[in-house]
């Protein structure tokens, strides 16, 4: 049997759509996302493509006014254009006929969403074969110098939620759900001040958990426009510490 065609590069979107629950069966029923409800926010998410859907033209927690719903243009990479292109249509999809873009050297098709946004999904013919590359880069592991390794776990741990995977008297491994952090001693080999950005759900549930708990909040959350919401917190050593949700 051959393997169910997917989309193989990462998209992160945020999309405007007029009715939620219409959208929800078009991307889950029609195009094969699979949709899930975080705290009313949607998120549809097919391989590593993830498009966040919510009935205002704004971060759904950026708390702008609503603007006119405006048509967008996405792109997919898919790992077999003309399955992809037969799964649509057969799941009651109106696909366009694939045809060869030699400026780019892709075949791609595209297919509108209830609310007029344009989705294109190609596959480069210059190389049919490429299969891309195992991932090299799994995780990173930031290094944060602090004075006190005990207290600064304790508020690692007390304030931001981490809990401790080891510690020993210069180092606490700190972990957070797929975040991993190192707290070292500060020495004449480790000074200054560290930084570190971590992506997250939901910048401002995050943001209320924080507050509540005394963090050194530097402001509240702030929605920039190239597609991040995020906030920065001061650990006790003044390391920076930014919390950033995508969401376009």
């Amino acid at each position: 049997m051959a393997p169910k065609p997917t989309i193989v590069a990462p998209v992160m979107r945020f999309l405007a759509v007029a009715d939620p629950a219409r959208s929800t069966l078009f991307y889950r029923d029609v195009l094969g996302f699979e949709v899930s409800d975080h705290a009313g926010l949607l998120e549809a998410v097919c391989g590593p493509a993830r498009i966040q859907l919510s009935p205002h033209d704004c971060a759904s927690s950026s708390g702008d006014a609503p603007r006119p719903l405006k048509p967008a243009i996405l792109f997919f990479e898919t790992s077999d254009v003309d399955a992809m292109h037969a799964a649509i249509h057969a799941r009651g999809g109106a696909p366009s006929e694939p045809e060869k873009v030699n400026l780019i050297k892709m075949q791609m098709f595209q297919v509108r969403d209830p609310d007029g946004h344009t989705l294109w999904f190609g596959q480069s013919y210059d190389k049919p074969d490429w299969v891309p590359a195992a991932p090299m880069m799994l995780k990173a592991l930031p290094q944060l110098p602090v004075d006190d390794v005990a207290a600064a776990v304790t508020y690692y741990c007390d304030v931001l939620g981490f809990h401790i995977n080891y510690q020993q008297g210069d180092l606490g491994v700190m972990d957070r759900d797929k975040i991993t952090v190192l707290l070292i001693a500060r020495t004449d080999r480790h000074t200054g001040i560290g930084s570190a950005y971590v992506y997250v759900e939901n910048a401002d549930a995050l943001y209320a958990e924080l507050q509540a708990k005394g963090a050194a909040l530097q402001g509240e959350p702030v929605s920039h426009p190239w597609g991040l919401r995020d906030f920065l917190v001061l650990d006790p050593a003044r390391n920076q510490i930014w919390f950033g949700q995508p969401f376009e």
